[in-house]
Formats: structure tokens, C-alpha cells, sequence
């Protein structure tokens, strides 16, 4: 008796579940949206930022509206002036000799506040007491290679003066009083005291030879 009274209800119960399940199934109601929803809805973050996910970082710059900034190049350093003879000094180093060759420094030192720059050979005379050449003009190294320098103030860059020794090949010398320098395109000379004996007046043996300038001292 009981049991005929509580199958109705019971039965009545599943077919209103049954009508619910199948409401939320067809997407109009209820649980996940349909695919077609999320297909059309407004793009998400990865779809439209830059590949990867990441998102561009507001304090770059987004050059022309390609989401790249580009850096403005910076100006490039305007290149040291040449030094001049007044900005410079000249000094000779030691003789290094070796295997029957004299080898001078000429020295060029940056004595002006400012920095400039050498490149190429000096110019080189050997002079008497009244500035005179008394030898022919040294020859210039032309098979070495020649390199701008830069001259900070109190800076040096030097050439190789380099002869063999006139005792060895037997030719005529001459003991020069000094040396004239002259920078690379300038026409004014510097005057140092020369210190390295008798040198080939010849021209045709032991005829000392100038390297291009490099940096340093030589020493």
C-alpha cells in the first residue's frame, strides 16, 4: 500500500531531473558556455600582445606603431684634432743595439691640455751646431704599417730610429750636434740634442731609417 503511494512520486522526481539534464546539454542554460561563445567573445591578451605572452613594457619607446621601440643612435666622437709642433715635446731614448744595429726612440710627448692625434712618419734631419743637415735625410720604414695615435696630455708615441753601425760597413761619418723633428704635416721642427756618436754621411751605408709613429715610449 505504502509502496503504489511512493512510486508516483518517485517517478515524477526522474522525469523533472531528466528534463533538467537535458536543458543544460543543448548550451542554453547552465554549466560551460558553448564553444561558439568563446569563439566570438573579445580576444585575449596572448592573441594580440607580442609572441610568447609577454606584453610590452610602457616605459619603451613604440617607435612607429609596430610595437618595437628603436633606441636614436648616439652621435659618434668627433675625431682629436692633429697635433701641432707647439702642442708637442721631443726627446731621444737609449740606445738598444743589437746584432750590429743602433736603435733610437724618438719620442713625441703631449705637453698641451688638450688631446690630439699623429699618424704617419716625423721628419728627421741631422744638423750642426747652426742647424745645418750634415747627412742625407734618414729613409722612412714604408713596409710598416702606419696607425693613427691618440694623445691624451702627457701621452707619448715614438718611431724607431734604427742604423747599422757605420764602424761595421767602413763608411765616412759625421757627429751631429742635434736632431730636427718635425710632426707628421707640420712644417715646424723640434730641436733635440743628439747623443749617438758618429752616423753615415754617405747615403749609401748605414743610412738610419724612422718607423711610422706608434703609442708609447719605445722603452
Amino acid at each position: 500500500m505504502t509502496l503504489r503511494r511512493i512510486l508516483p512520486a518517485v517517478l515524477a522526481c526522474c522525469a523533472v531531473l531528466t528534463a533538467c539534464t537535458s536543458h543544460s546539454a543543448d548550451g542554453t542554460s547552465g554549466g560551460a558556455p558553448p564553444t561558439s561563445a568563446a569563439a566570438t567573445g573579445t580576444p585575449s591578451a596572448t592573441a594580440s600582445g607580442p609572441a610568447g605572452g609577454d606584453t610590452a613594457d610602457p616605459s619603451e619607446p613604440t617607435g612607429t606603431g609596430t610595437g618595437t621601440g628603436t633606441a636614436a643612435a648616439s652621435p659618434a666622437a668627433p675625431a682629436p684634432k692633429r697635433c701641432r709642433t707647439s702642442d708637442l715635446k721631443a726627446s731621444l731614448g737609449s740606445d738598444h743595439p743589437g746584432a750590429g744595429q743602433e736603435n733610437f726612440a724618438l719620442v713625441l710627448t703631449n705637453r698641451s691640455p688638450r688631446t690630439c692625434s699623429l699618424y704617419g712618419f716625423p721628419g728627421v734631419a741631422f744638423v750642426d751646431g747652426a742647424g745645418d743637415a750634415v747627412t742625407p735625410d734618414p729613409e722612412r720604414a714604408i713596409d710598416q704599417p702606419q696607425q693613427r695615435v691618440t694623445l691624451a696630455p702627457g701621452a707619448d708615441a715614438w718611431s724607431a730610429l734604427s742604423y747599422t753601425d757605420p764602424a761595421i760597413t767602413g763608411v765616412t761619418t759625421v757627429t751631429p750636434q742635434a736632431l730636427l723633428v718635425t710632426p707628421p704635416d707640420e712644417t715646424t721642427s723640434l730641436s733635440v740634442p743628439w747623443t749617438g756618436g758618429k752616423v753615415s754621411n754617405t747615403g749609401k751605408a748605414s743610412v738610419p731609417r724612422v718607423s711610422p709613429l706608434r703609442p708609447g715610449s719605445g722603452a
